[in-house]
């Protein structure tokens, strides 16, 4: 809070003083003291009139414009009315022979009531001068009143009695109090009923204990509201908000009641302000402010939150106690009287005047004092202070404007020092002014003026010194402008955005907008411009080519706009309104064109006014005119980014990406180090056709694929081809369509369709682009179809990609056109086209597609016509066309085949063609069976057995043998066909073991079986058999013995087998004695029998045992 002047008057000392501010604007404060002197002072404290007085001041009161004066006086029956317009002071004899004690002007009309010490009434009517007197009002002095809304006047007296008239002085009400009333206000009652708006409760302290309510509706109801005793006398009140009443006690305490008459002797909220005393309180409904004093100080609370303290003012040298505080209207200023007799004026709230020019900002400090930095450059602040309280601010790259009505003060700013240059007066009232190097643009009454600053220093023609726009014959009223180096810009009620071109002195474009252009909004280069329209809607405006973009979620409250001054944000701009602040970003070049996005919104502490803006910081003008730097939340990424977690990150990373800031961006996704961040930064690079940084990107994730890609169209010039290309690595087709067929090289779209098979769009782009490829696309599309099951439209396109001068091509088509035509049912047709086409494949697949069809004829026939004899001879079989089946054996492959025809002709009796088959079909057991049960060739049945060594073949021979009873036969292919059982069964049964024996002993046998061999010999006595079938089985003692039983006719051959015998195993000694013996005696006399001499493992035992 600044203190902007105190009066301190010597004839006021040691007495208290009274003031009054003026209505509505708050220009003037009257004061006066002991000295029988009303002094008026402006609101610099400079003293513009005063008022004689026979005595001293009784009371004084504004009406309600604050036009006219009131004050009565001590020893006078007049009324001084001093004009604050003429500042002449009349007076106008009230007709009392009383003294007077109270004045009060209405709140609405221009009624003032006038009472006497001996409780007389006087209604002045200063617009008819009709005064009206009003006798016994009161029985004794008025010291209390007020009006209302609907002029009525309540007033209360020393005779302890509230009387309610209307303006013509008649009583409508009255009550008793009881005690002396004071500090009487008219309001209304907090009531659940909102319809009734009036001001119907009259309050009034009483014995300066009690605050006594009376409303007019329920005049049988007074309510008496008592308060602590500690709490001390009621010192002042006030009534704010829905109903409530901020109550001052003398004991440094205030309390909030509610007037809800089911909260109505509750204390909302209650406060120890000040320790000592309190001497005044006062609310200002504008600013939602209340203030105390007491003890020496100021405090001030915000209404929305009582209990933060706003501000605390400190009077210091104020030792004998303060007087009465009092609130402007508008809520500028706060005047506070002390006992004693100085008067104290604290500024509380500025206009927020304010104005930016690149990075130089002015702001107003104080009500004559203007302000002028650099934040981003660091300059120190020049402070400006000017002649007159401006209504405006301008600041320009050189210069500084204030001014008020229809005039300017312009300054020129030097390094270190201001000087003041000139003043200009304009044709009507200033609404804005605008500065930049040169020249000045000044906005009145729907004209703007544009004028050298200092005409002088340049030597410029004289029609280049200024200039009135719109020109005489434009019938439109300008609304809006901007000056930027170059242009003077402006809008105006008929929707026209003008760009004045200031080097040519001429217009250089225009653009029609369909409803008027309320505000304009350039960049620092005038290439790009915000506007908004009568309708609140917001819009880019680019004059290069035209072209506007609708800005999206575009608030109708926004106050202004201000664009990022840092060089690289040259898209972000902000809308501001009371509280927020949102951020846009307008992207030029993207893949989908210019637009305007939203980035996010940033709250904004209360009365702050945005004024620059640069990167992401945004500089704030505030009430107490100073400024504050707040950073916007879409800018957070630009703190330090040390403790920030992985999701701050990620969030952080999308603000970057939105902002076009890929270099932050980029050192997020190191901290991050996520493959998916990665691949949102290069989607982005993409999506906003930073190819090299894409390319940069990509090969960090090592995504070689489409690094080559992107190498081989960066240098591509057309924006659109370019943007088709990347709108196609991002999987947006439709958009790299749009773009292809919007550039140089529109056949680009049809390629990206046949290269993703989007064969209908493809068509209808090669009808437009090349005809010629429509074949092609045909055919490639019918191929789809084909595949999806759609054989109309197959057809159809197969038909279509028939060129007639293109073989190759043309015969995959009329295969097609075959193939689609058997499927629809046309099978004639189909065969027709498979048989004349070249392709062996095609009757293959033509084949098959009738065989699943049942159609086995004219499958078999494209089968065999395609050379396909197996799948040929297999259909036949199938419609049981024996014949051809048989025409085509001897080129059929397939044993399967040749086994169904051979069963076939079995069926039919037919063997010898069958056993042909059979042989074909390598079905050997088959071919036994036949010529065995129905060729009766034995001899044939046995040669294929032993060549095949068919075990079933065998068995099969085995069985004719059997019947025919060549059991020696028999036996023999069973033992072929390892049925060894049945085999020596049969040789036991028929006595053909020895047949069985030889057979068996040729064979790979088992033990067990030659072990049953020897048995059977045993049994039968025959000792050679049983010895030789026991070496075989590894009974070497048994086989010894038997050996050695053989009769003398086998001797020389039981020797010999005994001896090897004797080699395969160890024996004991008695044996080879015998063996010996047997030898001695055997007729051939061979004592040195070859075996022995062969023996070279018993060659000792055998000596041993001749010896014996």
């Amino acid at each position: 809070m600044k203190r902007v002047f105190s009066l301190l008057e010597k004839t006021w000392l040691g007495t208290p003083i009274q003031f009054t501010w003026q209505k509505t604007s708050g220009n003037y404060l009257a004061v006066t003291g002991a000295d029988h002197i009303v002094k008026i002072f402006d609101r610099h404290g400079q003293k513009r009139s005063e008022i004689n007085l026979p005595g001293n001041c009784v009371a004084m009161d504004w009406d309600k414009d604050g036009d006219i004066l009131a004050v009565i006086a001590e020893k006078s029956s007049c009324i001084y009315l001093w004009d604050a317009n003429t500042n002449k002071t009349s007076q106008l004899d009230s007709g009392m022979r009383d003294q007077m004690s109270f004045l009060l002007w209405s709140k609405i009309g221009s009624f003032l009531a006038v009472g006497t010490v001996k409780g007389n009434l006087l209604i002045y009517n200063r617009q008819t001068s009709r005064k009206i007197p009003v006798l016994g009002k009161h029985t004794k002095k008025i010291t209390c009143g007020c009006w209302n809304a609907e002029n009525l006047l309540a007033l209360g007296g020393e005779d302890k009695m509230i009387t309610v008239s209307n303006q013509e002085g008649d009583t409508i009400r009255q009550t008793p109090v009881r005690s002396d009333p004071s500090d009487m206000q008219f309001s209304m009652m907090k009531t659940d009923d909102r319809a009734s708006a009036t001001e119907s409760t009259i309050s009034v302290v009483v014995g300066k204990r009690t605050l006594f309510l009376f409303n007019l509706n329920e005049p049988d109801s007074p309510i008496d509201l008592e308060f602590q005793q500690r709490y001390g006398n009621i010192v002042c009140y006030s009534w704010y908000g829905d109903g409530y009443i901020m109550i001052g006690f003398s004991r440094g305490i205030f309390v909030v009641i509610s007037t809800h008459i089911r909260e109505i002797g509750q204390e909302v909220f209650q406060a120890r302000d000040h320790k000592d005393n309190l001497t005044s309180i006062a609310v200002s409904q504008t600013l939602n402010k209340a203030a105390t004093c007491g003890d020496n100080c100021i405090k001030i609370h915000d209404l929305a939150e009582l209990k933060d303290m706003y501000a605390i003012i400190n009077l210091d040298d104020e030792n004998k106690g303060l007087g009465t505080l009092s609130w402007t209207d508008d809520g500028q200023l706060l005047a506070l009287s002390t006992q004693r007799g100085s008067l104290h004026v604290f500024l509380t709230k500025l206009p927020i005047l304010g104005d930016a020019c690149s990075t130089r900002i002015a702001y107003l400090t104080s009500l004559l004092e203007v302000t002028v930095a650099n934040p981003v450059e660091g300059d120190l602040p020049i402070t400006v202070s000017v002649d007159v309280e401006p209504n405006f601010v301008a600041v320009g790259l050189y210069h500084l404007a204030v001014g008020m009505n229809n005039r300017a003060w312009f300054y020129v700013l030097g390094e270190n020092a201001v000087k003041k240059l000139k003043d200009v007066e304009y044709l009507g009232t200033v609404a804005n002014i605008c500065l930049h190097s040169d020249y000045a643009a000044a906005l009145f009454e729907g004209k703007v003026q544009l004028h050298l600053i200092e005409s002088e220093i340049l030597d410029a023609q004289e029609e280049r010194e200024t200039r009135l726009f719109p020109a005489v014959d434009d019938k439109c009223r300008i609304l809006c402008h901007a000056l930027t180096g170059d242009f003077l810009i402006y809008g105006t009620d008929t929707g026209v955005i003008q760009y004045f071109y200031i080097e040519d002195w001429q217009f250089i474009n225009d653009y029609r907008h369909p409803v008027s252009v309320k505000k304009i909004f350039p960049d620092p280069n005038g290439t790009r411009l915000v506007f908004i329209d009568e309708k609140s809607d917001g819009f880019v405006y680019c004059p290069v080519n035209d072209a506007t973009y609708e800005i999206p979620d575009f608030p109708p409250t926004i106050k202004g706009v201000l664009w990022e001054n840092w060089p690289m944000d040259k898209g972000v701009f902000i809308a501001y309104d009371d509280d927020k602040v949102y951020t846009y970003v307008f992207h030029k070049d993207t893949i989908q064109g210019s637009k305007v996005i939203l980035a996010g919104g940033t709250k904004v502490p209360f009365s702050h006014k945005p004024l620059l803006l640069y990167n992401g910081e945004l500089t704030c003008q505030t009430q107490s005119g100073k400024i504050n730097n707040i950073y916007l939340s879409t800018h957070s990424f630009l703190d330090s980014l040390k403790d920030v977690g992985p999701n701050e990150l990620r969030q952080m990373l999308t603000q970057t990406l939105m902002l076009k800031r890929f270099s932050d961006a980029w050192e997020m996704c190191k901290i991050l180090n996520d493959q998916a961040a990665w691949n949102e930064l290069a989607r982005a690079c993409l999506h906003h056709m930073e190819v090299e940084f894409a390319i940069r990107v990509y090969r960090t994730i090592r995504n070689v694929g489409i690094v080559m890609s992107l190498e081989q169209i960066k240098g591509i010039e057309d924006h659109n081809l370019l943007a088709g290309h990347l709108a196609m690595f991002t999987n947006d087709f439709n958009l790299a369509q749009d773009l292809y067929l919007a550039s140089s090289c529109p056949v680009a779209a049809l390629e990206m369709r046949r290269d993703l098979q989007h064969w209908d769009i493809a068509l209808q782009l090669a009808k437009r682009l090349a005809p010629d490829q429509i074949p092609f696309i045909s055919k490639e599309y019918a191929i789809q179809l084909e595949f999806t099951g759609d054989y109309v439209n197959a057809l159809a396109h197969y038909e279509k990609g028939i060129t007639g001068d293109n073989k190759e091509h043309d015969e995959v088509c009329l295969a097609g056109v075959a193939q689609m035509s058997i499927r629809m049912g046309d099978i004639r047709q189909g065969v027709n086209q498979a048989l004349k086409h070249p392709s062996r494949v095609l009757k293959r697949d033509c084949g098959a597609i009738l065989e699943n069809m049942k159609q086995f004829s004219e499958a078999a026939q494209l089968y065999e016509k395609g050379l396909y004899y197996d799948k040929a001879a297999s259909v036949y079989i199938r419609c049981k066309n024996w014949a051809k089946v048989g025409e085509l054996l001897p080129h059929v492959s397939s044993p399967k085949i040749h086994l169904q025809y051979a069963k076939a002709k079995e069926a039919d009796g037919r063997y010898k063609e069958a056993v042909v088959a059979y042989e074909n079909a390598k079905q050997w057991n088959s071919v036994i069976r036949i010529y065995l049960d129905h060729l009766n060739n034995p001899e044939k049945a046995v040669s294929i057995v032993r060549e095949t060594q068919s075990l079933d073949g065998a068995k099969m021979v085995a069985r004719f043998f059997l019947q025919l009873g060549d059991y020696g036969s028999a036996i023999q292919f069973l033992v072929m066909s390892k049925c060894n059982n049945e085999a020596f069964t049969l040789a036991q049964q028929h006595n053909k073991m020895e047949i069985y024996a030889d057979i068996i002993g040729s064979e790979d046998t088992t033990n067990e079986d030659y072990q049953s061999i020897a048995l059977y010999f045993e049994g039968e006595k025959k000792h050679f058999q049983a010895g030789k079938f026991f070496l075989l089985c590894g009974q070497y003692s048994r086989a010894l013995k038997h050996f050695l039983k053989c009769p003398s006719s086998e001797d020389s051959v039981a020797i010999e087998m005994a001896i090897e015998t004797i080699i395969c195993s160890h024996v004991h000694a008695h044996f080879l004695r015998e063996l010996l013996e047997k030898a001695v005696l055997s007729s051939s006399g061979l004592l040195y029998n070859t075996h022995f001499l062969r023996s070279r493992c018993y060659s000792q035992q055998l000596c041993t045992a001749r010896q014996a």
